[in-house]
Formats: C-alpha cells, structure tokens, sequence
C-alpha cells in the first residue's frame, strides 16, 4: 500500500479519485491548494504525489518545481490541461508522469505503481552489474542506488536515477526516444517522448560538469540519446 498525497481543488474529482484510489489499496490523503500540499509534504512526506495543476494558493508547476527543488517524491501530473505544452512544462517542472482528466482510478492506479516500480529498484539489468561503476568524476553505485559527482552525493529522483542506470549500463549505445520511453518509462505508447528530452535536460544539470556540452549524456541527432564514459 502505498502514501498517496492528492492535491486537488475540485470537491467532486477530489471525492472520486479519493475513493477509487482507496478501493484499489491506497492510503490516500487529499488536500486542495498547493499550500496545504507543500506543508503536508514537509510534516509527513507521502510516497508519491498526484497533482492537478490548477490549484489555489500556489498553482501545480510551481509545487512540482518546489517540491523538486526539496526532495525527490515521485510526482504524477493529473490535469484537464492535454495540449503539448503543458504536457512538456509539466515534465520540465520535474513530474514523472502526467495523466490528463479525465481518468479513471483504475488508471491512475496504474500511472502511481509504474513510477513507484521506477522508483523502488533498477531494471533486471543491473543486479548482475558491478556495484560501483566510474565514469570520470561521476560514480554510479547500483548496489546502493547512489551517485557521486566529484566526491558528492547527487540527489536524483527516481526516473532521473533509472534513466542514468539504463543508459550507463550499455556504454555508447544509442537508444531512440521511444525506446527509452518503453524501457525506463515502462510507456509504450507514442506521444509524450518529449518527457524523455525533459528529463535528460534535469540529470545533464546535475552530473555534467558544462550541461551545454554534455561529456556523459550525448545527443544523437535525430534519434535519441546515449552515455559515454
């Protein structure tokens, strides 16, 4: 069962995600503005987050932003919004997945325990990897799912942390967008590979010494992405 914080100002959604979420195994608490939602994430940090974008107090990017810039709980976008940029703002603002209303419990379900499954472990591929792998002055320890810049501990959320396990794990390779959709984000479906291109921008600012001129996480044109050492 998992800690679910649902940030919702409509009463009615608010009731009915509540309950369907519950049924499903949740432990669901709700709130309505991104106030409350950023002061329960303090008192008592939940598991993941699902979080409508127009709220009062303080609108859903802004929480998603704030929320990013303390920590690494899970965010799961659920907004009526469906045009592609707001989709893409969503994903820059450091979301794991956005979910347009409306949606049925059943799928929002889904969404939360595909993002907590990236969250929880590596893929297959890494339990027969070496523990401690380096790659200049960046460390990746899939043991213990830490990785080190320069000797420091860089705080990656969880898709950021299995992006960088599942690209590092086949030096040079390259991967279309679509392909990383399916392996990291367990996504088959097209549609939303821009989160792959808003994603790699948040790990290159946080493992690249100059992310303009990334030595780890290189762009093939036209493609996709792949890691040197």
């Amino acid at each position: 069962m998992s800690r679910v914080l649902l940030v919702e100002d409509d009463l009615a959604v608010r009731r009915a995600v509540t309950m369907g979420l519950k049924r499903l195994g949740h432990d669901v608490e709700a709130v309505a503005d991104g106030r409350d939602a950023l002061d329960s994430i303090i008192a008592s940090p939940p598991d993941i987050v699902v979080l409508d974008l127009m709220i009062p107090g303080i609108n859903g990017i802004e929480v998603c932003k704030l929320i990013r810039a303390r920590g690494t709980v899970p965010v799961v976008i659920l907004s009526a919004r469906d045009h592609d940029i707001d989709i893409v703002a969503g994903f820059d603002a450091g979301a794991d997945d956005y979910c347009v209303k409306p949606a049925s419990a059943e799928v929002i379900d889904a969404r939360i325990r595909a993002v907590l499954r990236r969250s929880t472990g590596p893929t297959t591929l890494d339990h027969d990897a070496h523990p401690a792998e380096v790659f200049g002055d960046l460390a990746v320890d899939r043991a213990s799912l830490r990785v080190r810049k320069g000797g420091a501990e860089v705080s990656l959320t969880p898709t950021e942390l299995r992006l960088l396990l599942f690209l590092s794990s086949q030096l040079d390779h390259a991967f279309s967008r679509q392909q990383l959709l399916e392996h990291v984000w367990e996504q088959s479906y097209y549609g939303e590979v821009r989160m792959v291109d808003a994603c790699v921008t948040r790990l290159r600012a946080k493992i690249e010494t100059d992310p303009r001129h990334p030595v780890h996480l290189q762009t093939v044109r036209g493609f996709g992405y792949r890691f040197s050492a």
